[in-house]
């Protein structure tokens, strides 16, 4: 019990350092920004090994932050591999080949009415199916390998690429096309010059809720049929052998990717759309 009172020791602590952080006179400072996550973070990975080991809690449980972490280093190769299994082939080609045919798909339906008012029914409807659904028809249809996990990706991010690009494009105002075609502007010229840039918000937008689904997407996919290796394929095996230490470094992996690869996204919109409200300080 020693440690759990030291533990919530820990968290006061923490959290009168995070509040004089958050709201003193550095509150605005990038070092400050950065400090109050990572000392949150901190404080929850020691109160979470403090409690474990003072309350002497069983790793088929919850294991200790120190023995994920002893895992993680033991079984660096497996997780890299299941790493680029999952992610590499299944969620990063899935999400390129979903997010590229959404957007030209788009530009299409865009010119075309009846695809533009018939497309967006269609698209929540499948964006409401269920991937516990689709997933195991898509393993059947295309195999075990990562192809299988790569066109369940493709069906989850479709849609919701599909959805904000369609409504980026429509987001331009009578006015600004009037006074396009007063210049003498095409369709392709009003919509590179114009719809395509006002768009952009709403692109990056269907692109950060498609990193995070096309990760989902593709570990789900493994529970449902993988060859030996795979961030799902390895959390379904060690649940099975109670080894919740190698499942909970699976996570880490899985957190960290999904981590960087919506901070890779969000970097890049930045740096397109530094014209936009959201971005100016």
């Amino acid at each position: 019990m020693i440690l759990v009172v030291f533990a919530l020791i820990l968290w006061a602590a923490g959290w009168a350092l995070n509040a004089r952080l958050a709201h003193g006179p550095v509150s605005q400072t990038r070092a400050a920004q950065i400090a109050v996550p990572v000392i949150f973070g901190l404080t929850l990975i020691a109160m979470w090994e403090l409690i474990v080991r003072g309350l002497a809690v069983p790793g088929v449980i919850l294991p200790a932050p120190s023995a994920i972490a002893a895992t993680f280093v033991a079984q660096a190769g497996t997780l890299w591999e299941d790493f680029v299994q999952t992610f590499v082939k299944g969620a990063l080609s899935g999400f390129v080949i979903g997010c590229l045919a959404a957007f030209a798909f788009a530009i299409l339906a865009d010119r075309t009415e009846f695809l533009r008012r018939g497309i967006l029914p269609v698209g929540n409807f499948m964006a409401a199916l269920p991937i516990v659904g689709t997933a195991p028809i898509l393993v059947m249809w295309f195999g075990f390998d990562w192809h299988s996990k790569a066109a369940v990706v493709v069906v989850m991010v479709f849609f919701p690429m599909l959805v904000n690009t369609v409504a980026g494009l429509a987001d331009t105002s009578a006015m600004q096309r009037d006074l396009m075609r007063t210049y003498g502007a095409g369709y392709f010229q009003t919509l590179v010059k114009l719809r395509l840039p006002a768009a952009m918000p709403f692109i990056f937008n269907g692109l950060k809720i498609s990193t995070t689904l096309a990760l989902i997407g593709a570990i789900v996919a493994e529970f449902f049929g993988s060859p030996i290796r795979g961030v799902g394929f390895r959390i379904s095996t060690s649940v099975g052998q109670l080894a919740l230490d190698m499942v909970w470094a699976e996570i880490v992996v899985a957190a960290l990717a999904g981590t960087l690869f919506y901070g890779a996204v969000a970097a890049l919109e930045k740096r397109v759309t530094f014209w936009h409200p959201s971005h100016r300080h």
